[in-house]
């Protein structure tokens, strides 16, 4: 199948290559020419803008949007709006909130343009094992595509979840789960850090993959990271956010959901970018006021 593909950044440029083993015909572009190059090198048709690239692609045409959440895609959608014809396709497989999709098939729907809003999930491990997809949109549209996403996807690996915007709620609430499931490994191998015990946490994860009902993909990156940095000496505790788990947050309390596990690990997440806490201090200064406590200046 042939498809125009805009942003080559670490996932973008995987995924080009895992359809390009498959034959398929892609057109791409980017903002760096040496990614376009690169892209090139796998056999894909680099092109020049945007124009450029739409005007590679026979009709109707399909273009998957992979660049940065927020202004990035917006202005990128934007752009393809004025430039694509009846019948084409849009699809943004980047991690945009589900509101977004909604809005943005409403106001390409009078111009005849698809949308189609496609959940990834796999990282920078992808072009080996595939992406899981979450796909929301009209579903027509979606068998269309049914050739890209089986190439992108392993054996099973993605699934039409529903109408616009279906595909990124999905994608929104695995994160959260991913969150809580990370916050819930790095608070076990923290306690075990600071144990009597001489533990070789790499070898433990590592155990732990083998018949344990905590084995998942993150503990075998966890025992991965161990083996090779022990004491994760090379790492500072701050850790980033890219935006799901505060729309999950914001969704769970819209709709009067519970998601405790949730918000801990996201707002511990917070707390890892604050080199002194105020709360923190605030404590210290509440102990020495009512009780007499000690603190450090």
């Amino acid at each position: 199948m042939e498809i125009g593909f805009i942003g080559l950044g670490k996932m973008g440029m995987n995924m080009v290559t895992r359809l390009r083993q498959d034959n398929h015909q892609i057109v791409v572009f980017d903002r760096s020419p040496e990614a376009i190059k690169q892209a090139e090198g796998t056999g894909a048709i680099g092109a020049s803008s945007l124009q450029d690239l739409v005007s590679k692609l026979a009709k109707p045409c399909a273009v998957w949007v992979m660049v940065p959440s927020g202004a990035p895609t917006e202005e990128t959608i934007q752009s393809l709006a004025g430039i694509l014809q009846p019948d084409d396709v849009i699809i943004d497989g980047g991690n945009t909130k589900f509101h977004d999709d909604v809005r943005r098939a409403g106001e390409l729907k009078p111009k005849q343009i698809h949308y189609i809003d496609a959940g990834t999930s796999g990282g920078i491990w992808g072009l080996q094992i595939g992406y899981c997809l979450m796909v929301g949109g009209d579903k027509a549209v979606v068998n269309r595509l049914d050739p890209i996403f089986t190439t992108l996807a392993p054996k099973d690996g993605w699934l039409h979840v529903g109408a616009h915007g279906a595909g990124h709620y999905v994608k929104m609430v695995h994160n959260g789960i991913e969150y809580s499931m990370m916050q819930g490994y790095a608070e076990g191998f923290e306690l075990m850090s600071k144990s009597d015990y001489k533990l070789d946490l790499g070898n433990i994860a590592d155990l732990w993959m083998h018949g344990s009902v905590v084995r998942s993909w993150l503990l075998e990156l966890a025992a991965g990271a161990l083996k090779e940095d022990p004491k994760l000496t090379g790492l500072k505790g701050y850790v980033q956010d890219s935006g799901e788990g505060r729309w999950m947050l914001m969704d769970a309390l819209d709709k009067d959901v519970p998601v405790p596990t949730l918000s801990t690990a996201l707002f511990t997440r917070f707390r890892s970018r604050q080199e002194e806490s105020f709360a923190e201090k605030m404590l210290a200064a509440l102990r020495n006021a009512f009780g007499g406590h000690s603190v450090k200046r």
